[in-house]
């Protein structure tokens, strides 16, 4: 690794999220790297987990505000932000996430890391029917931090990590692909057609991030967009059924049905973000803004749609990541047993389904 790139001493945004967990513990692993992560609740139990993996230390407040960043970076090496966008809002996640970039600077980082999420609305064509708030937020974000890369590169090395809907969220509650079970047949009822989710494992952000802290030679400048597959949603119901030896299914339904008709039909008008307002122009509906998420899926089937991935890259960077749902599932299965969760399919009974999110375990209760 370059000397002026050295990296060990590393502030964190989003490290109590669920992305956050295995980033920082790729990190602090083997003590290479020391983290020091913000958080509003430092006696979270998420909080007192990544202190108990070592060579971390939690420093209380919130990316909302300067003199928070500006102590958060005072005397680290290195930046990863991953705001949650669609918690904060939009708007709020656009200005923050500048101004993170802009103060890392000004503190002397060397090099930073950007969480995020495809710019759907441009590599649809700003197509409005891909219009989703959460994602767009963070794409104009990634590409503008790479444009200020071209002029501040010397002085602060950075890359942007592009990940998708967890995998993970498939098999948990509260999520955008939370599954039910109806008359005994664990059900995926979502409108995707025959199109195809780029979800990405957890477990695998873990090795992304701390190769992309390791290599900044190769790693600056790069926005690593990750993934598992394309996988559809029957493939996805099938690898279930494989794997457990239970009965599970897809079920595509169009838009209208799905919002009138599905779980989230209480949510279809509510605001995006706990901190949205129905008064500002920008406001979105939880409607408006994941419609525009399932159609993205729709219409990225086969790695030759809206949203692709490079995975001879991946290949490269990471030989052993996961790349499959089977794969995911048999791994899942098998580590639920052993921590005593219960099998998958004891896990996806409606008593069972854990959030995965962090918004999902806070209900959506907090600040910024």
């Amino acid at each position: 690794m370059s000397s002026r790139h050295q990296t060990s001493y590393i502030a964190v945004i989003g490290g109590t999220g669920a992305q956050g967990i295995p980033v920082v513990r790729g990190l602090v692993k083997d003590k290479k790297y020391k983290c020091r992560v913000l958080t509003r609740n430092l006696g979270s139990q998420r909080a007192k987990d990544l202190v108990a993996m070592g060579n971390v230390e939690l420093m209380e407040g919130t990316f909302a505000s300067e003199p928070d960043l500006r102590k958060l970076y005072q005397g680290c090496d290195g930046a990863f932000i991953n705001i949650d966008g669609f918690n904060c809002g939009e708007k709020t996640e656009i200005f923050w996430a500048i101004r993170s970039y802009e103060l890392a600077l000004e503190a002397g980082i060397k090099f930073y890391v950007y969480g995020n999420l495809d710019y759907v609305y441009k590599k649809s064509g700003y197509d409005p029917n891909f219009r989703c708030g959460h994602y767009d937020g963070k794409g104009r974000i990634g590409e503008w931090v790479l444009a200020q890369n071209q002029v501040n590169s010397a002085r602060m090395g950075v890359s942007v990590f592009t990940t998708g809907p967890y995998i993970e969220m498939a098999i948990a509650g509260l999520a955008a692909f939370t599954p039910t079970v109806i008359d005994g047949i664990v059900t995926w009822r979502f409108p995707l057609g025959d199109g195809a989710v780029v979800h990405v494992s957890l477990d695998d952000c873990e090795h992304y991030v701390r190769w992309i802290f390791d290599h900044p030679e190769r790693s600056n400048g790069m926005d690593l967009e990750v993934a598992i597959d394309h996988i559809q949603y029957a493939d996805l119901a099938a690898a279930f059924q494989k794997v457990t030896g239970k009965p599970a299914k897809y079920v595509d339904v169009d838009l209208d049905t799905f919002w009138n008709t599905g779980r989230n039909k209480q949510l279809a008008n509510t605001g995006g973000g706990f901190n949205s307002d129905p008064t500002d122009p920008s406001f979105m509906t939880y409607r408006q803004n994941f419609t525009g998420f399932f159609n993205m899926w729709k219409h990225s089937a086969g790695n030759k749609g809206v949203i692709r991935r490079d995975y001879k890259l991946l290949d490269e960077i990471h030989p052993n990541r996961i790349k499959s749902a089977e794969e995911f599932f048999r791994r899942e299965d098998e580590r639920g047993r052993k921590l005593g969760l219960g099998s998958l399919w004891d896990r996806v009974q409606k008593d069972n389904l854990k959030p995965i999110l962090k918004i999902g375990e806070d209900r959506r209760q907090g600040k910024l």
